[in-house]
């Protein structure tokens, strides 16, 4: 008994001495495996790295232009929520329905519009830029002037000349330019300082600051626009309210949601920066923002790596199959 004991342990050793062994004896083999092949390795290394390296240098540069902005507001009561909140039990006495009343984020609402299929193909059409969106092909710095791929579109005669299937078209259609649009121009919130970050990517760093600018108008006057709007409606619905009630604090609250109403127009007319203001304002970037050519060069040389080991170890290993 005390023998078979004392046997286990020496048995156990000698396992566990022959697995290590095991393993050196197939990671020797493996690295002999490559080193036998590394010529192989080598050139399929270097086509990949010359391949990335050509792709890199292929592709243009492409600029950012940013700006930070600030809220102009931080909530605002929409619609006639202004005071419904404080008299809307007071006027349903009257069968006066003011409306329910809650902050509405201005900020959120301002960036879901900006982001908008609408709002941007209201943009792009505005400003007539789909040709600089959708067949801009190079910047030329020394002129700063863009060059466009003349098989999609043609600048001297303003053509759109691209060939695609139905039910595309050679112009490209809105639904196309929003989501190219989409790719290139980003909005970021700060959640703790309630910043906002509007970015737009493009060849031409001018173009990029244009739009970046052209966008923070726009979104400014089209939320102008809308609240101005909503604010005339609720004047005229709240008139229509005043002239069928007879009961003195009915009507003094729906004067007193006219005042609030008018001040909201008031505000609007005066008031440039109405929902976003500049805080750091858009520059043509002097500096590319991509393509990082070095590090797709990387990424081509380790990519070459394992292909090659792969093919190596692959070949190696059908070679032995076939052998048994």
């Amino acid at each position: 008994m005390d023998n078979n004991l004392k046997k286990a342990p020496q048995a156990n050793q000698r396992i566990a001495t022959q697995d290590l062994t095991d393993d050196e004896i197939d990671l020797y083999a493996f690295f002999l495996i490559l080193w036998k092949s590394k010529i192989l390795i080598m050139v399929i290394t270097a086509c990949f790295t010359v391949a990335g390296v050509a792709f890199a240098l292929y592709q243009p540069n492409i600029y950012q232009s940013q700006a930070l902005l600030a809220p102009a507001e931080q909530g605002q009561s929409g619609g006639l929520g202004a005071l419904s909140g404080q008299f809307g039990g007071l006027a349903s006495l009257a069968g006066v329905n003011l409306g329910a009343g809650g902050e509405i984020d201005k900020t959120q609402l301002a960036l879901e519009v900006l982001n908008s299929r609408k709002f941007i193909s209201y943009f792009i059409q505005q400003h007539r830029v789909l040709p600089e969106l959708m067949a801009a092909k190079t910047w030329e710095r020394e002129t700063n002037t863009l060059t466009y791929d003349e098989e999609i579109y043609l600048p001297s005669e303003k053509k759109w000349v691209r060939e695609v299937e139905p039910p595309f078209k050679p112009e490209p259609s809105m639904q196309e330019a929003y989501k190219k649009f989409k790719e290139i121009v980003a909005t970021t919130s700060d959640k703790d300082t309630g910043m906002v970050t509007l970015s737009v990517e493009h060849l031409s760093p001018h173009v990029a600051k244009q739009w970046v600018d052209w966008l923070i108008a726009d979104i400014n006057q089209t939320m102008k626009e809308r609240d101005v709007l909503e604010a005339d409606k609720s004047i005229k619905y709240l008139s229509e309210q005043i002239e069928q009630t007879k009961i003195a604090d009915i009507r003094a609250v729906l004067y007193g949601l006219v005042e609030e109403q008018a001040k909201t127009i008031m505000f609007a007319n005066v008031r440039t920066e109405y929902v976003f203001k500049t805080i750091d304002p858009a520059i043509a970037s002097e500096e590319k923002y991509k393509p990082k050519r070095a590090l797709i060069a990387v990424l081509g040389l380790l990519l070459g790596i394992m292909f090659g080991v792969v093919v190596v170890l692959t070949r190696n290993f059908l070679r032995n199959t076939h052998k048994v």
